[in-house]
């Protein structure tokens, strides 16, 4: 039996980290963000903010551990798999900021397939900014339109996951699954 890929995207501070956890301890397989890792090996590396400063470089680094993600998601013996984010989210950032990419980018998109992708709204009452989410909440709501545009010019349905507690969001997830 194929393990189904199942990604939750969203914009900046809209609770996919928070899922993703509480779908580990209901225990299921996760494959958590991989961005916060980037950005603090960047950081011992000298670059303070890569992303701001070196945005290809960044994401090439960022779209190669999402892909490396997906492999891994093949290994994992259980009915599904939840990704915190997509490779589909490096190109949707890059729109966002307004920059250009390699067709190699494109080609990855194009060559990995995930079978559902869930997203989450940017939702004012929860956002909050930190250390390495450099994106204010005007501009999550941007990154969100881009990512709609980004997933559905890839001819993915998104599954909208409605406002509510990490625990209802989860099981709101999990049903949809079943459902399917």
């Amino acid at each position: 039996m194929k393990t189904k890929k199942i990604v939750i995207t969203g914009g900046p501070g809209t609770g996919k980290s928070s899922i993703i956890h509480e779908l580990q301890k209901k225990g299921h397989s996760c494959l958590e963000e991989i961005s916060r890792q980037v950005t603090l090996e960047a950081r011992e590396n000298g670059i303070e903010h890569m992303f701001l400063t070196e945005p290809l470089l960044f994401s090439e680094r960022l779209l190669k551990g999402r892909e490396s993600q997906f492999y891994e998601a093949n290994t994992i013996t259980t009915p599904c798999v939840f990704i915190d984010r997509g490779v589909h989210d490096v190109l949707a950032y890059m729109d966002f900021i307004g920059d250009v990419y390699p067709e190699t980018f494109k080609n990855i998109c194009d060559s990995l397939d995930y079978d559902h992708v869930f997203i989450l709204k940017p939702w004012k009452e929860i956002y909050k900014s930190d250390a390495v989410r450099y994106e204010n909440f005007e501009q999550a709501l941007e990154i969100h339109e881009c990512l709609v545009k980004t997933y559905e010019g890839f001819n993915y349905t998104l599954i909208d996951v409605p406002f509510d507690t990490v625990e209802n969001r989860a099981d709101y997830i999990l049903n949809k699954i079943k459902a399917m």
